[in-house]
Formats: C-alpha cells, sequence, structure tokens
C-alpha cells in the first residue's frame, strides 16, 4: 500500500511540476512573443490599408480615364435597364417568368416539338 501511495505522490508533483514549467514558459516566452507580433501586424495593417486606397483610387480613375466616353455611357444605360428592370419584375427578372418556367421544363421532358 505504502509503494501505491508513494507512485501516485511521484505522479501528482510530476504533473504539478510539468504544469508550472509549461505556465513560466508560456507567461514569460510565448505570450510577449504573441504580443509583440500581433502589435506588428496591427501596425502593418494601418499602413497598408490607405495605400490600398489611395491605389485602387488610382487605378479605377486611369482606368476610367483611358475608356471611351461612348463606352462609358453605353455600360452606365445598360446597367440602369438592368436595375430598372430587377426593380419592376424582381427576381422573374433573373429566373423567369412562370410560363418560361413552364417552356423550359417541357422541353427538358420533350413534350414540345422545337423549331429548328
Amino acid at each position: 500500500m505504502e509503494i501505491a501511495l508513494t507512485l501516485v505522490a511521484q505522479a501528482v508533483v510530476t504533473v504539478l511540476a510539468v504544469l508550472t514549467a509549461l505556465a513560466v514558459f508560456w507567461f514569460r516566452v510565448v505570450r510577449p512573443y504573441l504580443n509583440d507580433k500581433v502589435a506588428e501586424l496591427i501596425a502593418a495593417s494601418r499602413e497598408i490599408e490607405p495605400g490600398v486606397t489611395r491605389g485602387v483610387k488610382k487605378g479605377v480613375s486611369e482606368s476610367l480615364r483611358d475608356l471611351p466616353e461612348n463606352t462609358v455611357k453605353e455600360s452606365t444605360r445598360q446597367f440602369l435597364k438592368f436595375g430598372s428592370g430587377l426593380f419592376e419584375n424582381g427576381l422573374s427578372s433573373f429566373l423567369g417568368s412562370a410560363a418560361d418556367l413552364e417552356r423550359k421544363s417541357a422541353d427538358q421532358d420533350g413534350n414540345c416539338p422545337r423549331d429548328y
């Protein structure tokens, strides 16, 4: 019985020693290192974001300047037409009307003759 108690005590002491060593290593080495790296990442992100924003604005302005005026007007007109169609017809502008869906299902079933 004395040997079993000694083995249990030895295991408990070993576990406590390992956990203490890991805790000291975590709080003295790993945690400060990670905090420094996080601070570096935050500082880098604060520097990168304005640069990316400036680059995007510059690129968009250059590309719009290089596009012919007719292209911009035509794409704007198509976008407005699509937006008004979406506003008026809702999702049916994407999915089609009920008649379109019936026609598609009949075409897939082979029940409807095709015009060639």
